[in-house]
């Protein structure tokens, strides 16, 4: 058994660690209700944009025109993942990581595969992993606007367009609630048609000038728009997931700190009882 003052050591250590993820937990909180209220408003529009804009595209498919929705044979495939700056946020970060390994892994056999990172996280791992990485722009959460998010989905709207990548995904964790986050890869070019009769539109509308002239408007600003959201999204959680996984570290500390303590007591009464029988002990042998 440990000594006392190792003991005590560890109790104080503990605390101070108990202090600490008790904060990061206040911080996340409260940085999580205005990163979710953000992703809440914004989310119906951003996909009922998206919703629209692919119903329209479904019409001008054979448009040779419409080059967002040009299917193309795979040779090169751009994926835009998204992570964290920052750790201490449970799986969030390695959920993404293990996803990009396994889209690396099943594109790589008949094409060839490359990353736009957006978060240190991936960044690294994607490094670590000799994966060719084409641009990192993590520094973007330290001012998470739109207008530093549009120059990037022109980038890749404009590869796309001119036939450098065949295909870009985006993978993210999307927010569900604190507790979860869902790893989801969306298709971001070409654009993909609607399949479902639930989701076209039962009207018939009158295009002016004409909806291949209005699709070619709107098609950037949905994917600009997309993109923003699937990066909002990845904001709030990651600090629904640090929320959690600091509220479970605090409760373990103090699981791990009532032992300790319950330990040191133990401790200390066995010790105060080896002094009396050392006393007592003495004692008779005075007497004897």
């Amino acid at each position: 058994m440990a000594n006392l003052k190792e003991i005590r050591n560890r109790i104080t250590s503990v605390s101070s660690t108990m202090q600490i993820t008790s904060a990061m937990k206040m911080v996340s909180a409260a940085k999580l209700k205005k990163a979710q209220d953000s992703i809440t408003a914004m989310r119906p529009y951003a996909e009922t944009l998206t919703g629209l804009i692919n119903g329209l595209s479904a019409d001008l498919n054979d448009d040779s025109s419409n080059v967002y929705s040009t299917e193309r044979p795979l040779i090169k495939v751009l994926v835009v993942a998204i992570s964290s700056n920052r750790g201490l946020c449970g799986a969030f970060n390695s959920n993404i990581t293990k996803r990009v390994k396994e889209l690396q892994e099943h594109y790589s056999v008949t094409a060839e595969v490359e990353f736009i990172t957006i978060g240190k996280k991936v960044a690294d791992f994607v490094q670590r992993s000799e994966y060719k990485s084409v641009g990192d722009f993590s520094q973007i959460f330290d001012n998470l606007q739109f207008s530093e998010v549009a120059p990037i989905a022109d980038d890749i709207i404009e590869s796309f367009i001119a036939k450098k990548y065949d295909k870009v995904e985006v993978v993210y964790n999307s927010f569900k609630n604190a507790a979860t986050q869902i790893v989801k890869t969306e298709g971001f070019l070409p654009l993909q048609p609607v399949e479902s009769e639930e989701n076209q539109a039962s009207e018939d509308y009158i295009f002016e000038p004409s909806a291949a002239e209005i699709v070619s408007q709107l098609i950037p600003k949905a994917l600009k728009t997309q993109l923003f959201k699937a990066i909002r999204d990845s904001f709030a959680s990651e600090h629904g997931a640090r929320m959690t996984a600091m509220h479970k570290a605090t409760d373990n500390a103090q699981e791990l700190k009532d032992q300790l303590k319950l330990t040191y007591n133990k401790a200390r009464q066995a010790a105060i009882t080896n002094e009396i029988l050392e006393i007592v002990g003495g004692a008779e042998a005075l007497n004897s």
